[in-house]
């Protein structure tokens, strides 16, 4: 077997590779666009799996080789039939031992001491997930943003895209984020977010990119981008709860690792987050940021190829 391992975060934005060593070390990393599969379908996945996968021999200055193991974080891929495409093609020519697991996994391995507790991404999307030590495992949310995603990116973008314009009709209360919203994409009048919205070739990342703006209004003491702050960050807890709930981590303290650029790009929202937690009775410690996921899917990796 070769000595080479793969570890892959597979996100709603970015695909990102790392290649190393049997021992972990890192040699060389590559970055690509988003390769969930529940999304932008399976080929269009694999085409930026090979390219960040390409990226990463190339920056450690390798010749692309087979590797020995791989293992693949990826959003969208919680299911065994977008699974299995996805371990038989990498199977062809990437890897000898093949691995795909959800991205929630990745971030327990990466920022849990033991590889047991709870996960939780707060980005473009959002998703809990949890292991206890009995190797038991549980999820929340992960629905996709059309139904789902509770607490995103996405999620506070499109609440405050409708309080914004329900001020603009009279229907709702006075909030600086019609204003913000407008500003954000130089647009002179309300009527305007229309086009933007629906017939601009936006998609749910771009639109994410509201969610700092609603963040920033909330701390600056905007009631209505407060009240959508704390309803986000109290479904994110919920999703914990339901976590702590299924694996039974009532009676004590358990790790909880966070990821996802909203989580960790706001402190504001981490803050709200950790108080929603609070009233959820929801006990955490360690809590580890975790900035590169993928180093939890090389860590799988590693253990793949014992």
């Amino acid at each position: 077997m070769s000595g080479l391992i793969l570890g892959i975060d597979g996100g709603g934005t970015h695909t990102r590779a790392q290649l190393a060593d049997r021992d972990g070390n890192l040699l060389g990393a590559g970055k690509a666009g988003t390769s969930n599969p529940m999304v932008h379908g399976v080929p269009a996945a694999q085409r930026e799996l090979e390219l960040a996968i390409a990226r990463a021999f190339e920056n450690a200055a390798r010749p692309r080789e087979r590797a020995g193991a791989l293992c693949m974080g990826l959003g969208g891929a919680g299911r065994a039939r977008e699974q299995q495409a996805l371990v038989a093609w990498a199977r062809q020519d990437i890897a000898e031992r093949v691995r795909v697991v959800n991205d929630g996994e990745i971030v327990l391995a990466a920022g849990t001491p033991e590889n047991w507790g709870a996960a939780v991404i707060a980005g473009t999307g959002s998703f809990a997930w949890g292991r206890n030590r009995a190797g038991e495992t549980a999820r929340a949310g992960g629905w996709g943003y059309l139904i789902g995603d509770e607490g995103s990116g996405f999620d506070l973008a499109r609440n405050a895209l409708r309080a914004a314009t329900q001020y603009a009709d009279g229907r709702g209360a006075p909030t600086n984020l019609l204003n913000a919203s407008l500003e954000f994409w130089n647009l002179d009048a309300p009527h305007e977010l229309l086009t933007r919205v629906y017939r601009s070739g936006l998609t749910h990342a771009d639109m994410a990119q509201l969610a700092p703006l609603v963040i920033q209004h909330a701390e600056r003491g905007d009631s209505i981008a407060l009240r959508l702050v704390q309803d986000a960050a109290d479904s994110l807890a919920q999703g914990v709860r339901a976590i702590r709930d299924a694996l039974h981590f009532e009676t004590s303290a358990f790790p909880l690792a966070l990821t996802g650029g909203v989580l960790l790009g706001a402190e504001f929202y981490r803050a709200q987050f950790f108080h929603a937690l609070e009233n959820a009775d929801c006990h955490c410690a360690p809590i580890e940021l975790v900035y590169q996921p993928v180093v939890g899917a090389v860590r799988l990796a590693r253990e793949l190829a014992l």
